[in-house]
């Protein structure tokens, strides 16, 4: 009888307070990015419930690289791959507008990048959502709980979770009342 595969297990979705140090972290990871990609013009924004003051997140740092043209990034492949990053190319199905890339956890949270082209649809939702919560402490509140609330029911399907989310998302995106919190 030959031994039983190994069986994957995605790890626990975890939604945690607040980490005064996520802001130097992403500072650091920024600066990297920067040295490593000085010649190819890129803006970088902290996105994600991370870039939240007093927001709780999954720790994980989400980052914005604006890019004139989502080709341009075929060419900072071999400096993001030094950097730590994988790129994933299986997502871009899902989100063909966006480049994608992981790092794993280590001395830093795991960081998730998301190249997108700058002023574009997607570059623009991202920091609308960043900007909305950041100037609206009740609509920070409201999704904080609506994010703990969904943690648990979701703690194994981190899509089913920001499935979950998307309509509050698509809310505030939509300029709605802020007091008409869903």
């Amino acid at each position: 009888m030959s031994p039983k595969p190994a069986q994957r297990t995605m790890p626990e979705l975890r939604v945690i307070e607040h980490q005064d140090t996520w802001t130097s972290q992403y500072a650091l990871i920024a600066a990297e990015l920067q040295s490593a990609m000085p010649a190819h013009g890129i803006l970088l924004e902290h996105i994600g419930s991370t870039a939240v003051p007093g927001l709780c997140a999954k720790p994980v740092l989400d980052i914005a690289l604006g890019v004139r043209m989502l080709d341009e990034v075929a060419a900072s492949l071999p400096e993001l791959a030094r950097l730590g990053f994988t790129y994933r190319p299986e997502y871009e199905q899902q989100i063909p507008d966006r480049r994608y890339f992981t790092r794993a956890e280590g001395p830093m949270p795991r960081v998730h990048l998301h190249a997108l082209i700058l002023g574009g649809a997607l570059w623009t939702q991202h920091l609308r959502l960043r900007d909305a919560l950041r100037e609206d402490q009740m609509l920070a509140q409201a999704y904080a709980a609506l994010k703990q609330r969904l943690a648990v029911p979701h703690a194994h399907g981190k899509a089913a979770y920001t499935e979950a989310k998307a309509p509050f998302i698509r809310l505030v995106l939509a300029g709605r009342p802020r007091s008409a919190h869903p």
